[in-house]
C-alpha cells in the first residue's frame, strides 16, 4: 500500500522552502513530503529525514533516489534531531517539518498490531524490531496495575469506559496472557455496551490509540522534539508540524504560542490548517489533521 501524505502542498508551500535550504523531515515516513521536496527543487536543497521505523526510511530511500535527491536518512527519534544533524555535520536547519500521523503502512503492512482490524501481536511500537528494553502494549497490558491502565486510556484517549476496560483487561490476563490485537478488541467489546459498537468511531479506536501514545512515549518525545527542533532552527527558519488528535495538537499551539509571547517567533498561521473536503473524501485518515506553522525570528 502507498502512504498518501497528508496536507501535502499545504505544508510545503506554508514552509516557503527555498534554494540552497537545509530541509529536515523529522517524521519522512514513506517520503511523501520529502518527495515533493525533491520534485519542486531538485539537488538544490539537502532533505535529511528522521524515522524510527527501518522500512520506512527505506520506502523514502527509493521514493527519493528516483528524484536524483540529495539527502541523508537516519534511524532515530525525532527528539534527537540536534544530534541526527551533529552526526551529519550540519549545523542548522532552514524548514522543519513534523508530520505526527501514523503512515497507511504502519497500519496495514508492519505486523506491529497498530490496527484493530487484523489478528496481530500487541507490539505497537515505531521500531520495526523491537529489543527488550523497548516497551511494548503487550508487556502494558499484562504488568500494569488496573488503574494505571484505566488512567492512561482515559488520559490518551478520552475514552469513556476506561475504568471497564481497563477491570477486563486484567481479568482476562489472569486467565491467559493477552497476546494479539484479536484478544484486546474482544476485551473492548466485553467492557463496553451494546450502543457503542454501533457509533461511527470504532469502539477500539481510542483504546488502541491511547496504548500506542503510551508505548512509544509519543507525548514527551513531542514536547522535547519540539525544543530540540527550534534549537537547531535558523533565524527566518520555519517549522511546521501536522498532528492528528488533540493533546498533540494543544502541545504544538501552547508552544508556538509561547515563542510567540517571548518575542522569538511568528505565527504564519493564526489557526490551525485543515484539509480540504476533496481530500478528507480521498483519503479519510486526513479528517482530523491540522497543519500549524511558526517562523523563528
Amino acid at each position: 500500500m502507498t502512504h498518501t501524505s497528508v496536507l501535502l502542498q499545504e505544508s510545503i508551500d506554508g514552509l516557503a522552502i527555498t534554494v540552497g535550504d537545509v530541509f529536515l523531515d523529522c517524521t519522512i515516513n514513506g517520503g511523501g513530503h520529502s518527495e515533493e521536496v525533491a520534485k519542486r527543487f531538485g539537488q538544490a536543497v539537502q532533505i535529511i529525514g528522521i524515522d524510527m521505523d527501518e522500512s520506512a526510511l527505506q520506502r523514502a530511500e527509493k521514493r527519493l533516489l528516483v528524484q536524483k535527491a540529495k539527502f541523508l536518512l537516519a534511524q532515530d527519534n525525532f527528539r534527537n534531531a540536534d544530534k541526527v544533524l551533529e552526526k551529519f555535520g550540519i549545523q542548522q536547519a532552514n524548514k522543519i517539518l513534523y508530520d505526527l500521523g501514523l503512515s497507511s503502512n504502519q497500519f496495514e503492512d508492519s505486523g506491529r498490531g497498530f490496527s484493530f482490524q487484523k489478528d496481530e501481536p500487541l507490539l505497537m511500537t515505531f521500531k520495526e524490531k523491537p529489543t527488550e528494553s523497548d516497551l511494548t502494549v503487550k508487556e502494558i497490558l499484562n504488568n500494569w496495575d488496573e488503574e494505571n491502565i484505566a488512567d492512561v486510556i482515559y488520559g490518551y484517549g478520552g475514552e469513556t469506559f476506561s475504568r471497564r476496560i481497563a477491570k477486563g483487561i486484567v481479568e482476562a490476563r489472569a486467565v491467559k496472557p493477552i497476546e494479539t490485537t484479536g484478544e484486546l478488541v474482544e476485551i473492548i467489546k466485553n467492557a463496553t455496551p451494546a450502543p457503542y459498537h454501533r457509533r461511527k468511531i470504532h469502539f477500539a479506536t481510542k483504546t488502541f490509540q491511547a496504548l500506542r501514545i503510551t508505548a512509544n512515549d509519543e507525548i514527551r518525545a513531542l514536547k522535547e522534539g519540539l525544543e530540540k527542533g527550534y534549537s537547531i532552527l535558523a533565524p527566518k527558519g520555519r517549522m511546521a508540524v501536522i498532528s492528528f488528535h488533540s493533546i498533540e495538537d494543544r502541545i504544538v499551539k501552547q508552544f508556538f504560542k509561547s515563542k510567540e509571547k517571548a518575542e522569538e517567533a511568528i505565527l504564519i498561521t493564526k489557526k490551525p490548517i485543515v484539509p480540504s473536503r476533496e481530500e478528507v473524501v480521498k483519503n479519510p485518515r486526513s479528517r482530523s489533521s491540522k497543519l500549524r506553522i511558526l517562523e523563528k525570528r
